[in-house]
């Protein structure tokens, strides 16, 4: 029986240990620091309310990858979610991603419609400041976007952000339906204890050693030690950061993490009907505010919301500038052919989610049956 390491127990993690029990002939040790699995997507409790760390909505274009998680965590789906953006200057909120019904009702409307006439799209865009304002015009640039994302990433100018092929919620602005996604599939799960199911079943099979750390890495020769003993593997899959693995030796990569704040009201609901979360795009801490009981439909005469604040006290999110995703590529070129580096961290992408997770856990799969 051939042996494999799985470093981390998060979703990737999971997913990764469930795959290779599914092939069958795999020994596999799933190595995680928390004492629980899921990491921040294990359902916590605050006031009486289901919640993550941070909202975790499963969201996906994959009908494949839909299908695999539905059969282990069943599925509701909310195809009905909108967002709102809060504007300090307006004093009001609009739809978000930004809508072209809104811009009427917005102050600079004949401004706004007047730079959107003479835009030109953003081929040339050199960084995440250029590419905004010239997909909507500095006006909206500057409502929308500038201090959100200069708080989210904490950074002093949206210059900084070289690595800017995507964009929220895939459209500068909206038109049509006011749902934040048209084509994607967007669930949660029916369980009161949303995923935690699907991280049980996914490590059933594994030896599992939580609150553990692995105190060195070889990983060209695929050994590690845990608990002082050195170990060698088949392979590894890790889903943590890959300058951890080498001992930081290109550098440290740097991310942006998040406090996150649970906030219980007396009232049933916050939010209008359909709308999930609410956006700050001014001077204030957060980021943004979700109501869980969007999501979750428990229910209850208080509602809890979750309030997010970027900061340094953790790492959850990788920056995109291209100096650190080639940094990230040099430990990358050390991992020989049996060490694959998956999820958020573990390839040193921001635009990485749960289904995106799952399917790279699929792909280890078949790269090892080929």
């Amino acid at each position: 029986m051939k042996t494999a390491l799985v470093i981390g127990g998060g979703f990737a993690g999971c997913a990764s240990a469930h795959q290779l029990s599914l092939m069958g002939g795999w020994d596999v040790t799933l190595v995680e620091a928390n004492p629980f699995l899921g990491a921040g997507v294990r359902t916590m409790w605050h006031g009486g309310h289901p919640h993550t760390f941070g909202p975790r909505h499963f969201l996906t274009p994959f009908p494949h990858v839909y299908e695999y998680l539905n059969k282990y965590v069943p599925l509701r789906r909310c195809p009905d979610h909108e967002f709102l953006t809060y504007i300090e200057g307006d004093g009001a909120f609009y739809h978000y991603p930004i809508h072209r019904d809104d811009i009427p009702t917005m102050p600079e409307s004949k401004q706004i419609q007047s730079e959107l006439s003479e835009l030109t799209g953003a081929v040339a865009a050199k960084n995440f400041e250029e590419y905004w304002i010239q997909s909507v015009g500095r006006t909206l640039y500057e409502k929308f976007v500038d201090g959100y994302s200069t708080k989210m990433w904490r950074i002093e100018d949206n210059k900084q952000i070289d690595d800017f092929a995507w964009s929220p919620k895939g459209v500068t602005i909206k038109e049509g339906p006011r749902a934040a996604w048209d084509t994607a599939m967007s669930a949660y799960p029916i369980a009161p204890n949303g995923y935690d199911d699907f991280f049980d079943i996914a490590a059933r099979d594994a030896t599992v050693h939580l609150g553990t750390r692995i105190e060195a890495y070889d990983i060209p020769n695929k050994e590690v030690v845990i608990g002082g003993e050195r170990r060698r593997f088949d392979i590894i899959v890790s889903t943590i950061s890959p300058d951890i693995l080498f001992d930081y030796s290109h550098g440290e990569l740097p991310y942006v993490g998040r406090e996150f704040h649970p906030i219980v009201l007396p009232t049933e609901f916050a939010f209008p009907e359909h709308v999930y979360f609410c956006y700050y795009a001014g001077k204030e801490r957060f980021t943004r505010i979700v109501e869980y009981k969007k999501f979750t439909k428990h229910k209850a005469p208080t509602t809890l919301l979750g309030l997010e604040i970027p900061s340094a006290v953790n790492k959850l999110y990788p920056m995109p500038f291209e100096s650190e995703k080639a940094k990230a590529q040099k430990y990358f070129a050390e991992m020989p052919d049996d060490v694959f580096s998956i999820g958020r961290a573990g390839s040193y992408l921001y635009n990485v989610d749960i289904d995106d997770t799952i399917d790279h856990a699929m792909k280890v799969a078949e790269a090892l049956r080929s």
